[in-house]
């Protein structure tokens, strides 16, 4: 049985050495993605990140770990990404389309099933009402 091809996160899953030749697979400030470059110097315990020196001989710091990939993985990182996207989007649409009929009913339906938009986010009108039930019982 062949074995299943890695994921997004198993290929930047280590650490990268120094002189390890890395891609990047998100844009910074002055390079687009894809920049390739050599790891100068690898720091951080709690957030791991890197000082890349890019091919036009620029270095640049501070280079999270989440936005490198090794240059032979680049390719391979890709597709797996956009395959991994194109099954959340997937799972998402079968989960919203199961519970399309069950959410006004556990909203308490009607005028209750709206909701208010804060900052761009749309905060449920059942979230609102537990707020303002709670305040009521502690006297606020």
């Amino acid at each position: 049985m062949p074995k299943p091809p890695p994921t997004a996160n198993e290929l930047q899953a280590n650490p990268f050495k120094r002189g390890t030749k890395v891609r990047l697979v998100d844009d910074i400030p002055g390079y687009p993605a894809g920049s390739q470059g050599k790891v100068a110097v690898a720091n951080g315990f709690e957030w791991t990140r890197y000082w890349v020196r890019f091919t036009d001989g620029e270095s640049i710091g501070h280079i999270d770990h989440n936005s490198l990939v090794k240059a032979k993985d680049y390719e391979r990182f890709l597709v797996q990404r956009d395959h991994e996207a194109i099954e959340a989007e997937a799972a998402a649409e079968a989960a919203a389309a199961a519970a399309g009929g069950g959410e006004e009913a556990a909203d308490g339906g009607g005028a209750a099933a709206g909701g208010v938009e804060v900052n761009g986010v749309m905060v449920p009108q059942r979230l609102i009402d537990m707020s303002a039930a709670a305040r009521v019982r502690l006297g606020v």
